[in-house]
């Protein structure tokens, strides 16, 4: 019997340090796969399933009710990446990671948007390779735009914002995917957007909105 139109969706064990699972959210997974099904294991510590149209929003449920993070697939940005060795909560800044995870995740824009945060300045998370990243530097955060990690063209994200408080990162964040959701052409990389409209030119912008608030 068919089940009709299959969806992809990501799934994550959530923000934290390192992409774990636990065995029981490993079974209840399995409860949604077919047996000839392939999960697809991303860059970003997702993991794509697919299930039938008319089950998605009980799927989506269940795993949520075991822990996971459900999110779409296609242009969207995608859950915060962050360390995979460190350890600590308050210390490291997990609250507001999963605080801007929770803001930005899923949220349309013209491209996949990749962010990433890491709870210190060794960088694990690899936030200089990413369209967004964060470094925690001591109590305060830096923001970081413009990274890409492949193509002959591949770049080092560029200093956005340093000493940001949580809200003003959360604030500035969203301003950015503000003005690429508006002026970002269709399938238009971030790092692309960012050289086509200028970094001074959207650092103003920003600034200019945040301003009006």
């Amino acid at each position: 019997m068919t089940k009709g139109k299959l969806i992809t969706i990501a799934v994550n064990g959530g923000v934290g340090f390192g992409a774990k699972l636990t065995s029981k959210q490993l079974m209840v997974l399995a409860k949604h796969i077919g047996e000839d099904s392939e999960v697809e294991l991303t860059t970003f510590q997702q993991l794509y399933i697919d299930v039938a149209e008319n089950e998605v929003d009980a799927v989506v449920a269940d795993l949520e009710n075991n822990g996971f993070s459900c999110y779409p697939v296609g242009m969207y940005v995608k859950s915060l990446r962050t360390c995979n060795f460190c350890k600590g909560a308050e210390e490291e800044g997990m609250p507001v990671a999963i605080e801007l995870n929770k803001r930005i995740a899923g949220r349309e824009v013209p491209f996949p948007v990749r962010p990433a945060y890491t709870g210190c300045q060794n960088a694990c998370g690899e936030p200089l390779m990413n369209d967004i990243g964060v470094i925690k530097n001591k109590d305060s955060y830096d923001l970081y735009i413009g990274g890409k990690a492949k193509g002959v063209d591949a770049k080092v994200a560029k200093l956005f914002k340093s000493q940001l408080t949580p809200e003003d990162l959360y604030t500035t964040i969203d301003d950015i995917l503000a003005v690429y959701q508006q002026q970002g052409k269709k399938r238009e990389h971030f790092a692309k957007f960012i050289d086509r409209v200028g970094f001074n030119q959207l650092l103003h912008e920003v600034e200019d909105s945040l301003e009006k608030r």
